[in-house]
């Protein structure tokens, strides 16, 4: 009854960052099942179980609090789930352990960027339109495969790559990101149904993990909605340059002191990365402060004896230096 009640507030945990910051619930709870001693097959099998409830209610969430773009989650879901799918169906002939540090590689350099990216003020990308179904679909598909066969994946593959495209606004990423997870989950759950029976599945465990991820769903769609997006991008940034930090430190079999020096360091500097968002922040806000008191100021002359709003040109003038 204690393993559960464990399991229950892991479940409760990685669902309160997992719908945050669109990552982690998989990785936590994977990591804590294979501590135990769980096949890595059964480990995932339970998860991705309890992940169609988790997900579905933070779909829900982030869809009641306005966080998800149906057309991003229809081109990476189908996808998603056809990669999911495969992932476990094949997941007893096939390792991942020789891809996962090129993989963390790749990661690792993504949140690098984010953390830089978010650490300035941030400029909206008017030229770069909509993402394309050629980008979402490969993404949902590589996304899914790796979910399925490593235990945990969507979220860390798909939600950086979409951050840096910078085509979304951080909060609707991460809930696209959840929402989609569903098919994914689903599907996971389906090829591990197949290639392990229903045997492969620990109901019990299955059972905690899903009664925390459900408390912990609306609480995280509504935490995402009012966190600024500059602090969430540099956030998650963090979590992703130090969660592959670690894969690669035990890929390169580095001991004594290096490791803990590695983390000083990446802790110094996501700190430091913090530190400019929020200053970035506060100078966009006192900014936006300056353009919104400068649109009601009226202007003095006007035909007619009324007072007119400012010329289309000073807004944009101001914009720009809020921009800037």
């Amino acid at each position: 009854m204690r393993k559960l009640l464990i399991l229950a507030l892991v479940g409760l945990a990685a669902q309160l960052v997992d719908g945050a910051l669109g990552m982690a619930y998989g990785l936590t709870s994977s990591t804590l099942l294979l501590f135990a001693g769980v096949a890595p097959a059964a480990a995932s099998a339970s998860v991705h179980l309890a992940e169609i409830g988790t997900t579905l209610a933070a779909g829900v969430a982030h869809w009641r609090f306005g966080n998800v773009d149906w057309r991003v989650v229809a081109r990476i879901a189908v996808p998603g789930a056809i990669g999911a799918f495969t992932g476990a169906t094949f997941l007893s002939s096939i390792s991942t352990e020789a891809a996962a540090p090129w993989m963390a590689a790749i990661l690792f350099t993504l949140g690098a960027y984010l953390l830089v990216r978010f650490s300035r003020p941030l400029r909206a990308n008017r030229t770069a339109g909509r993402l394309r179904g050629r980008f979402l679909g490969p993404l949902g598909l590589v996304a899914g495969f790796i979910d399925a066969t490593g235990g945990g994946g969507w979220g860390p593959v798909a939600t950086p790559a979409l951050l840096v495209s910078g085509r979304m606004e951080p909060r609707k990423v991460i809930g696209s990101v959840d929402t989609a997870e569903f098919m994914v989950a689903g599907a996971a759950s389906v090829g591990f149904l197949i290639g392990l029976g229903s045997e492969g599945f620990l109901l019990p465990t299955v059972a905690a993990l899903l009664i925390g991820g459900l408390v912990a769903a609306p609480i995280a769609a509504w935490l995402v909605r009012i966190v600024p997006a500059q602090l969430l991008g540099a956030t998650i940034g963090g979590v992703i340059v130090l969660t592959n930090a670690r894969t690669l430190l035990r890929a390169g079999e580095l001991a004594g002191p290096v490791p803990f020096l590695v983390y000083a360091a990446l802790g110094a500097g996501w700190l430091v990365a913090l530190t400019l968002a929020v200053r970035a922040l506060r100078r966009t806000r006192r900014a936006r402060t300056v353009v919104e008191t400068a649109l009601a100021v009226p202007v003095a002359g006007a035909p007619g004896g009324q007072a007119d709003a400012a010329p289309p040109e000073e807004p944009r003038r101001l914009a720009a230096a809020v921009e800037g």
